[in-house]
């Protein structure tokens, strides 16, 4: 009869996996080494491989080890995470929330949302982790987090999309810039490629850009590139130089300053949506902070190019 492998193999495993030590290992785990050794042989022999070589100075993890290292996380993170959200429910208004978005949703909603929600929990805890769209979608996916709000990027089939808001795309740069100064509408054509200043492809805007090349020959032309906003203000406040990014992103605090101009022909959007693991619920004290943060944004006067989509929140509500 084979042997199981249970949840304290795993957690010896990872303990002895991230220490390198079986004598750190132990001591972290309140076990004798003697006992820590014989649980890690007990796998080795359920599974039939050595995870470890050992010599006398360090424990090292076999090419098996490797791999299984991180499938064991995985297991014990959402382990963990199911075990949380029951004494959420089981302490009623007490938990921790786990939330990534993107930097502009944290600074206009969820800055919001978040003083609002804690005069109701006021002992539930806040994660809150910024990251660009694949990112954030990965972190739902391996259950880092509760939800995340940010662009749909690879739209993961175990993932559920619910509708929030969009934002049009347009031209940022100073007060002053002719691009700004036009009463006509601005168009994508009319934009001179020389003072043009990109993200680069590897960055939510950069790749949405780029996914549109063929109908903005300006995508496609040489150009200054950065990889983030600070690099991007930077430039921004010095010349004549502009950029072309969606509209709430611009009410971030590093964009204070400058001026934002929706382009047209084509008017393209980005869609901002609320991203859940599919056939998981979330748990009470992350649905009440949802709950609040969708009544801020239905409440919110949006920005100049910031639309509600429709359907907003319905999932999410359901």
């Amino acid at each position: 009869m084979e042997r199981a492998v249970s949840l304290r193999h795993l957690r010896c495993f990872l303990a002895v996996a991230e220490s390198g030590s079986f004598t750190t290992a132990s001591s972290r785990l309140f076990l004798t080494q003697s006992a820590l050794t014989a649980t890690i042989q007990q796998l080795e022999e359920a599974v039939g491989l050595k995870l470890f070589d050992r010599t006398t100075r360090r424990v090292v993890m076999t090419e098996a080890g490797a791999l299984f290292r991180p499938q064991a996380d995985k297991i014990l993170r959402e382990f963990d995470n199911a075990v949380g959200d029951l004494r959420a429910l089981a302490h009623g208004q007490k938990g921790h929330i786990k939330v990534a978005a993107i930097p502009s949703v944290i600074y206009q909603f969820l800055s919001i949302a978040i003083p609002a929600f804690r005069e109701q929990f006021p002992d539930v805890t806040i994660s809150l982790r910024d990251a660009g769209a694949l990112r954030i979608e990965q972190m739902v996916l391996d259950g880092e987090v509760d939800f995340g709000i940010t662009a749909r990027h690879k739209g993961f089939d175990d993932l559920d999309y619910s509708p929030l808001i969009s934002d049009r795309y347009g031209v940022v740069c100073r007060p002053d810039h002719a691009l700004v100064q036009r009463t006509q509408p601005l168009r994508w054509k009319d934009l001179p490629s020389r003072d043009y200043v990109a993200f680069s492809r590897d960055t939510d805007v950069g790749s949405f850009l780029a996914a549109h090349a063929a109908e903005l020959p300006i995508v496609n032309d040489e150009h200054d590139e950065v990889s983030g906003t600070t690099a991007l203000f930077a430039l921004l406040t010095t010349g004549t130089s502009y950029s072309i990014v969606p509209a709430l992103a611009t009410k971030a605090g590093s964009f204070q300053g400058l001026t934002f101009r929706e382009l047209t022909d084509p008017a393209l959007s980005r869609e901002i949506f609320l991203i859940t693991r599919r056939l998981r619920s979330i748990s009470p004290t992350a649905r009440h902070l949802l709950e609040v943060l969708l009544a801020s944004i239905e409440r919110k006067e949006l920005p100049e190019g910031v639309s509600l989509m429709r359907q907003f929140g319905e999932s999410a509500r359901k």
